[in-house]
């Protein structure tokens, strides 16, 4: 075994837990804090363990993990071959010839458990195996089935488990002896941030950090506020409705989290059958709030506020276009009107102009004066020289009554001047020559997505360096206006085409294309109101602006949001119109930048960037074309979003002096300890960000006491813990009771016989992805993979069982592909089942069936006799309605009904109690293209060809079915002359009766005629 192990940028714990972990003489269970180099610590065991004689397997990597550490293990010497990926375009000859070479190999869990169960690997020569995202192993994961199998034949190979993710490994009894138990581990080491070890090494040397807490603007904590009162008030409403449950982890705090969505479902759960449309309105709600918490620091003004506008439409109208019933009850809350008139504020204000009187005047500047001077309002000739002064400086793309206020984020300034301290601090370094040896000048801007870096990219590309905090972005900004202005035209059109397009609804006699005589009179009344606003001198934007200044704040006013949609509709016309009214060259302006997304295409031409190599990295310079090619570190900076292990490997190779957090990340400040304490020598300068009282400061402090507290429960647990006993499926006792089978209840009393053969289940390949297999296999049954064409699971010579999830019944059903392998099933095994399984700790009740949107859909396949093509059905069947339907055509399936995949295993076991064990070869052959049976070159296949080529032309014969109908048909001329029952009979009832129509057509036309 390979001893040689690169010691480079490994800390003394680094050392520490390889000593404890690198025996293979044990297995162990490796608990890390995140950003400590899990990565790192995995690569040297598997660089210790890198040879042709072992055979070590890496188990649950994701793809962009294994090329991570094929890279790391590169670096650290291992080439040759280095780490190699099975996937699933590798051929199962070449998986063959790897795993006899030996050395590291990662492999998915799937392709794993086949290759075991069919002998492809030579599981006994496994030197070990690691596995990768441990807090996700449980009783259904394939992980656990791995070890399983592993297990039954080699007794002496080691496994190592890791995770970096305590808060995981939380829930439930007993968790981490869960765990360890599925693994069949009996060592665990628990080395969080707090370790001694970890202190010891990461707190000699300390970065140089410099915390900026910058406060929101009056604005932005007015919706924070907002936002966290909505939470309030929807976690209040939530524990109201649903009294019988244990709710006590619902809190404003874990709200902060992705996490609680989880947590809210899984309590839910077990009732979200019974649980009533309004209890599953708040908690999409609470997904919502949270998602607005984290957008209002890291939107800018006007992405904000669109993505409130379009949750305003979300909850007017429903996908079908009819009006929705249940609306989100935050939306009627005060809360939320500050929440939408400060985010509007944010972006522009509308002057609205007192409104005259009511007079028929016509539209002409002398009717305008006279009403001026009327009401007192002349306006001199000095003063409208200035006001014209005025209009010629604002941008003629911007409305009449528009004031733009384009409020930007505080942190942008703050970047801005971190960024020129740091350049100050270079050319004071340079001019003195007290540059350092180590590190380079490149300055690190992380943030929390890459949407982030690319607004800060933007906004430090086209700032103008001479204006003052706060307005150093405002070309951006009005580039985004430019943007909004024409999202929100195109808004109105959609909102035309969606009123005037509208199918009928349910049992109206209108025609599709037409509107209803009340959706007509609607319109024309908001259209009057509209025109009405526009008489009031001022403009098309301040005519929105004393729509809205004219709105009760009541909750009278609000019900519905029928008058906040009204609003943002009516504003969505008046730009829609005002653009129309421009130059064709100043509104193709509007649109211009649409077609690159996020891209910079509507800035000068002067601005420019500069991409780096790196797929997360852009570095910019002001003045692309006088210099082009890399860029030196002192005039580039990095931006890139946080991402995992990976983090490392980039701090390592760009080695940066200067690092910007620009929003907190606590896995992140654990790299930067990491890498200042692997470089001695290296000064590093930290500016952490942070926005003061607000979410993103609770969340982060919030995340710090959670893993914490996990890790503490973890400890306590591993204290108090009794070793789990580890089955032994192997020994002599339960391999002889495996062999014993009861008969029959009526022979002696129920006498137990020695069968010939292990009980076992043949299953499709296909089936792997699901976790029945593996608890087949816990139960006792061999289980056999294979790959069928009709069925999933062969229990008996007799018994075929499809096996169907919730969303795959329903969009089996609306494709039509389950009538077709009922078809088959019917037509090759004497008893059909199809089975319904429903998930574990789930409710067992169809009524959530209407809850899976993504699978309910209707297709255009069968569209109905009522309406034209290309308009959706009102109503589509239930799928109730649907099964009884199926069971009536095929009346020999049995619907079997599992409310978790234990009970399934344990339906199966009852279904092959004193039945016969299925053939291999036999369940491959049915539905085969061709008949294993016949040799390749048999006799007489020559003068078959034609036959058979006539046979595949006949409608109703398929490839699948083609073999069965040679077997059962002695010739063409055998199936002219059955009837049509005999037909049905092989091919099914649709498809026979297609077959012997076509093959009796000119039959039935030559009786037709002599009739005549």
């Amino acid at each position: 075994m390979s001893t040689a192990l690169s010691t480079r940028g490994l800390l003394p714990f680094h050392l520490s837990i390889l000593e404890e972990l690198h025996d293979p003489l044990t297995s162990d269970l490796l608990l890390l804090a995140r950003g400590l180099g899990l990565r790192r610590i995995v690569c040297a065991l598997m660089q210790i363990y890198e040879s042709p004689k072992n055979l070590v397997l890496l188990v649950n990597a994701s793809p962009e993990e294994e090329a991570a550490i094929g890279e790391e293990l590169g670096i650290m010497g291992c080439r040759k071959p280095g780490l190699r990926v099975v996937g699933y375009e590798m051929p199962k000859k070449d998986r063959q010839d790897l795993y006899k070479k030996g050395g590291l190999i990662s492999v998915t869990s799937r392709i794993l458990v086949v290759d075991i169960l069919q002998s492809d690997i030579p599981t006994e020569l496994i030197t070990g195996i690691l596995v990768l995202h441990a807090e996700k192993v449980n009783a259904l994961s394939l992980e656990a089935f791995i070890v399983r199998l592993y297990r039954e034949k080699n007794k002496t190979g080691f496994l190592k488990a890791f995770s970096d993710q305590p808060e995981h490994i939380t829930s439930g009894l007993s968790p981490l002896k869960n765990i360890m138990k599925e693994l069949q581990l009996r060592a665990v080491h628990i080395y969080p941030r707090f370790h001694e070890k970890v202190k010891e090494a990461l707190e000699k040397k300390r970065a140089d950090v410099v915390e900026l807490h910058q406060p929101m603007t009056d604005l932005m904590k007015d919706i924070h506020g907002a936002i966290v009162q909505c939470m309030n008030t929807t976690l209040s409403e939530l524990k109201r409705s649903n009294t019988t449950l244990d709710l006590d982890e619902l809190n404003v705090e874990n709200a902060y989290f992705r996490s609680f969505d989880a947590i809210v479902r899984r309590q839910l759960d077990p009732v979200w059958h019974k649980v009533g449309p309004r209890t599953k309105q708040l908690v999409s709600d609470l997904a919502t709030l949270r998602r607005l918490l984290t957008y209002l620091l890291t939107y800018d003004a006007l992405a904000f506020h669109a993505y409130l506008e379009t949750i305003i439409a979300s909850n007017s109208v429903s996908s079908s276009g009819a009006a929705r019933q249940n609306h989100s009850p935050w939306l009627l809350t005060d809360a939320a009107h500050i929440i939408f008139q400060s985010a509007k504020r944010r972006c522009y204000n509308l002057s609205a102009p007192v409104a005259p009187p009511v007079i028929d005047l016509a539209d002409d500047d002398e009717a305008w004066d006279a009403l001026d001077e009327a009401e007192g309002r002349m306006i001199s000739k000095e003063n409208r020289a200035d006001t014209d002064a005025e209009k010629r400086r604002c941008p003629k793309w911007l409305p009449d009554g528009m004031d733009p206020v384009l409020e930007e984020l505080p942190k942008w300034s703050l970047l801005a001047d971190v960024l020129k301290e740091i350049e100050e601090e270079i050319m004071r370094q340079e001019s003195t020559g007290s540059m350092p040896n180590k590190g380079t000048n490149t300055v690190l801007v992380m943030t929390s997505s890459t949407r982030t870096s690319t607004v800060l990219t933007e906004f430090l590309t086209s700032m103008d360096t001479d204006a003052q905090a706060g307005t150093q972005g405002r070309k951006m900004m009005e580039d985004k206006l430019r943007l909004y202005f024409w999202w929100k035209a195109k808004l109105s059109e959609d909102g035309k085409s969606r009123t005037f397009e509208r199918p009928p609804d349910k049992g109206s006699n209108n025609p599709p294309n037409e509107i209803s005589e009340a959706l007509k009179k609607k319109d024309k009344d908001r259209r009057e109101r509209v025109a009405s606003r526009r008489r009031v001198r001022g403009g098309a934007a301040g005519a929105a602006a004393s729509a809205e200044s004219g709105r009760s704040r009541g909750t009278a006013d609000r019900v519905g949001m029928t008058l906040g949609e009204e609003v943002m509709r009516d504003e969505a016309e008046n730009i829609a119109e005002f653009l129309a009214t421009q130059s064709a060259p100043a509104a193709a302006t509007h649109g211009a930048a649409i077609s690159g997304g996020n891209t910079l295409t509507a800035f000068d031409e002067d601005l420019a960037l500069a991409l780096t190599l790196s797929e997360n990295t852009t570095a910019f310079e002001s003045e692309f074309e006088e210099f082009y090619g890399l860029l030196p570190p002192q005039q580039t900076v990095i931006m890139r979003a946080y991402s995992d292990d990976s983090d490392d490997r980039m701090l390592a190779e760009s080695q940066p002096r200067f690092i910007v957090m620009f929003e907190p990340n606590q896995d992140f400040v654990r790299r930067i300890e990491v890498y200042r304490s692997s470089n001695p020598g290296l000064g590093v300068r930290v500016y952490f960000m942070l926005y003061q009282t607000s979410c993103e400061e609770h969340k982060y402090l919030a995340g710090l006491r959670r893993e914490k507290e996990a890790f503490e429960r973890l400890i306590k647990e591993r204290g108090t813990m009794l070793m789990p006993i580890i089955e032994d499926h192997r020994a002599g006792t339960e391999a002889g009771e495996a062999m014993i089978k009861t008969i029959s209840s009526r022979m002696a009393g129920g006498r137990r016989e020695v069968s010939t053969e292990p009980s076992r289940v043949i299953v499709d390949m296909r089936e792997f992805r699901s976790t029945l297999p593996s608890l087949l296999h816990a139960s006792k049954l061999l289980v056999v993979p294979a790959t069928l064409t009709v069925g999933d699971y062969i229990l008996t010579p007799d018994i075929c069982v499809e096996r169907k999830s919730i969303p795959d019944l329903v969009s089996s059903f609306n494709s039509g592909r389950l009538y077709t392998q009922c078809e088959l099933m019917s037509v090759h095994y004497k008893q059909p089942v199809l089975l319904i399984e429903f998930e574990e700790n789930k409710s067992f009740s169809l009524e959530i069936v209407q809850d899976v949107k993504a699978y309910a859909k209707p297709t255009s396949k069968y569209p109905s006799k009522n309406k034209p093509a290309g308009s959706e059905p009102t109503a589509a069947p239930s799928v109730q309605a649907k099964l009884v339907l199926l069971t009536l055509t095929f009346p020999r399936v049995r619907v079997i009904w599992s409310s978790s995949p234990y009970a399934t295993a344990d339906i199966f076991n009852d279904l092959k109690a004193n039945a016969p064990e299925p053939d291999y070869h036999v369940a491959v052959v049915v539905g085969a293209d061709r008949d294993p049976q016949q040799s390749a070159g048999g006799d007489g296949e020559g003068d078959d060809a034609a036959a058979e080529e006539l046979l595949r032309s006949l409608p109703g014969i398929t490839d699948k079915n083609l073999a069965y109908v040679k077997r059962r048909v002695g010739s063409v001329r055998g199936l002219c002359d059955m009837g049509l029952e005999e037909v049905k009979e092989i091919l099914g009832d649709e498809p026979g009766k297609r077959c012997w129509d076509f093959l009796h057509w000119g039959e039935a036309k030559g009786k037709g005629k002599e009739k005549a």
